[in-house]
């Protein structure tokens, strides 16, 4: 796996911080219309100005309405994929820290639980024997309890992508992957996210070689568009990184030559890469053999 689950969900939420939002808190994100402004605050800005007491949790969302109508709310979401490594004190000592940084009491602490547990703590307490003095407590969405025949045709692309983490019974694992694939397809017009997020799902899906066939078996013409496009990219990738060294190694292309790049097979470009190695001339790449 190419990251870890923390960093998964860490790319989610700072690519679609609205949908995000409105899929692990919904309590709070009601109201949560396209004039709310969402920006993340950096990790590296937290460092400088909480120094030692940085904790590094999921990057903050400041949700701020700019005519007014909301005061300014801070989200922090945090993602757990074992439950039996989350503090409850820390969150609560990563929340009071950001307050007086950010110098706000709205603040709203989510943890998005991997796994569920029956011991995952809800609410902390500090008191005595008459009085509590500090009450504090969280919103939870712990993926594995919800029902992912809930979320199948949701708009929300988050929601889509987290089907395979969601509960369903092993039977219907192919049509949970399909489901998230084409909500991805449909939701997500930016080729490079469809890409980078269509490895999201096959990473919590897991499918093995059985379970694929019978994809590409029962979802033909989502299985080929989604393979054509994959390929498609790669082969783009491929071809713009041969121009870079192309042109590198020989100066500017004549016009025949970047036409001949534009009409090359994935095989030629992999062909023509590996020559580039040996190659005295800009012929030689294209005739070494």
């Amino acid at each position: 796996m190419a990251h870890s689950h923390d960093q998964n969900f860490k790319n989610l939420i700072l690519d679609y911080p609205r949908q995000a939002l409105e899929f692990f808190a919904a309590q709070e994100a009601v109201g949560l219309d396209q004039q709310a402004r969402i920006t993340p605050i950096r990790q590296e800005q937290l460092k400088e100005r909480l120094g030692d007491h940085f904790r590094a949790l999921d990057v903050p969302l400041l949700v701020e309405w700019p005519d007014g109508r909301r005061e300014t709310l801070l989200f922090v979401i945090e993602e757990e994929t074992d439950p039996k490594r989350f503090s409850i004190r820390r969150l609560a000592h990563y929340c009071l820290d950001l307050t007086e940084l950010m110098k706000t009491d709205r603040v709203v602490p989510v943890v998005v639980f991997l796994r569920n547990s029956r011991h995952i703590p809800k609410q902390l307490k500090l008191g005595g024997d008459r009085h509590t003095y500090l009450s504090f407590h969280y919103l939870s969405c712990e993926l594995a309890r919800l029902d992912a025949n809930d979320w199948l045709h949701s708009s929300n692309l988050v929601a889509r992508l987290n089907l395979p983490s969601m509960r369903w019974q092993q039977e219907q694992k192919v049509n949970i992957y399909a489901s998230a694939v084409h909500g991805l397809r449909t939701l997500e017009p930016d080729i490079e996210k469809q890409l980078k997020y269509l490895d999201f799902i096959d990473i919590y899906t897991a499918l093995d070689d059985n379970e694929r066939r019978e994809y590409q078996e029962r979802y033909p013409l989502e299985s080929n568009k989604m393979t054509q496009f994959k390929e498609r990219y790669q082969s783009e990738g491929e071809r713009s990184l041969l121009y870079r060294q192309l042109t590198r190694r020989f100066g500017p292309l004549d016009d025949s030559t970047e036409a001949r790049l534009q009409q090359a097979t994935t095989a030629e470009l992999e062909r023509w890469a590996d020559n580039i190695l040996e190659a005295r001339t800009l012929e030689e790449v294209f005739t070494l053999h």
